[in-house]
């Protein structure tokens, strides 16, 4: 079976990248797990890195499948028009390479979003009669009109991505998804899918306990209580709530340990010093020095926007693997849910930092109860985000 997996936004492709498609690609031909196949499997990605906004360097070539590179033009900034204009020229490339290519794949397995490149993709596989699979990771346009929300404007700015959206899903003769959320989206244009399948972005356990001994790249003092922040320094989280909720707690003891970049780092780093908050900005890291610093935490934080469009997100399985329980500012009842389920943290209300502040007080006074929370946190990881074992549901819906 010839695959082909599509994704702009993967990562580094080094040896410690816990990048989804990177790792599917790596099960497809046991790299990782026991799958014994004949399966030739290609990634196509962006030249452009959007982790970085920089052009990408070449991977060791130590895969054994092919990584293949579509030129990107770039930008500058997560939301620019020119971030429009350059997943467009993407998308138009990758087509152009499809089309070119030496011989057409069985099936393609293509991440969402962004938009351009995987409708003119559904496009081109329901020409040709090869089977096209979604991975649905956001909701484009719900998150950026979360960002940039004017009443009807907004709704009318937004229709043409909502229409690229929906030719994607519509065209899907396979639809998964990291949420519940997301494929209840998809299936909603949809007439040809009768169930879709939900896989947690999630990580290896295995992988993050083997990193979660090393040493950190802070030292912390017996006294100190670590509350922890992992992912993006950007418009949809809000950190500015967490430093409010940290000064009204007002406790030498606590610091907040800030694992990320983003457009808004200095605003948040310079928020935090204006409110006297002890904090470390310790920019984003490898996933081994994350892992390794998350673990020396005691308490972490999801502080997500009102009206965020995410659902489960790569932060979730990273913060359930520590075994640590969770404040939690999220509006999505999906995730919410699973909170509350597994007992494994708090719930608070959104944009209030003083409900979050009370709700981070009873676990820096509770120590037995942030131990209790947090191994029903692991319980979570081991049952819901362990990709050893979920995984394999994406690989049958590939290969079926």
């Amino acid at each position: 079976m010839d695959i082909v997996i599509i994704s702009e936004f993967c990562e580094d492709f080094s040896k410690t990248d816990n990048d989804r498609f990177f790792y599917l690609a790596k099960m497809l031909t046991g790299v990782v797990g026991d799958r014994i196949c004949n399966d030739t499997v290609e990634i196509v990605t962006s030249s452009f890195r959007h982790t970085t906004k920089s052009q990408r360097n070449k991977p060791a070539d130590i895969w054994p499948f092919k990584i293949t590179f579509i030129d990107e033009p770039g930008y500058p900034n997560n939301i620019c028009l020119k971030r429009f204009f350059s997943h467009r020229i993407w998308g138009k490339n990758v087509a152009k390479y499809l089309k070119e290519r030496s011989r057409k794949p069985d099936v393609v397995y293509c991440a969402v979003p962004s938009l351009t490149g995987p409708s003119l993709v559904a496009r081109y596989c329901e020409k040709e009669k090869i089977r096209f699979v979604i991975d649905v990771q956001d909701l484009w346009p719900e998150a950026f009109r979360m960002i940039m929300h004017v009443p009807i404007i907004s709704s009318i700015a937004f229709a043409p991505f909502k229409a690229l959206a929906d030719s994607i899903y519509k065209r899907a003769d396979a639809i998964c998804a990291v949420s519940d959320t997301y494929c209840q989206r998809a299936l909603t244009v949809n007439k040809k899918v009768a169930k879709a399948t939900t896989v947690f972005l999630g990580t290896e356990l295995a992988t993050f306990d083997r990193y979660s001994t090393k040493n950190p790249i802070l030292e912390k003092k017996a006294e100190e209580i670590w509350l922890a922040y992992c992912g993006t320094l950007g418009s949809s989280y809000d950190l500015t709530c967490v430093i409010d909720a940290l000064s009204i707690l007002d406790d030498s003891k606590v610091s907040f340990i800030v694992m990320g970049d983003g457009p808004k780092f200095d605003e948040f780093k310079n928020y935090a010093e204006r409110k006297r908050v002890n904090a470390e900005f310790v920019g984003r890291l490898q996933y081994n020095d994350m892992c390794s610093l998350l673990s020396a935490c005691d308490i972490t934080v999801n502080p997500i926007m009102h009206l965020a469009a995410q659902s489960i997100i790569n932060k979730h399985a990273d913060y359930a693997a520590s075994g640590l329980p969770i404040v939690s500012t999220q509006e999505s009842s999906e995730y919410k849910r699973l909170i509350e389920d597994y007992r494994m943290g708090f719930n608070c209300n959104n944009n209030d930092s003083h409900d979050l502040a009370e709700k981070l007080r009873v676990l820096v006074e509770n120590p037995s109860l942030r131990l209790e929370m947090g191994l029903h946190a692991r319980k979570c990881a081991e049952e819901k985000f362990d990709r050893e074992s979920s995984y394999k549901l994406l690989i049958d819906v590939i290969c079926a």
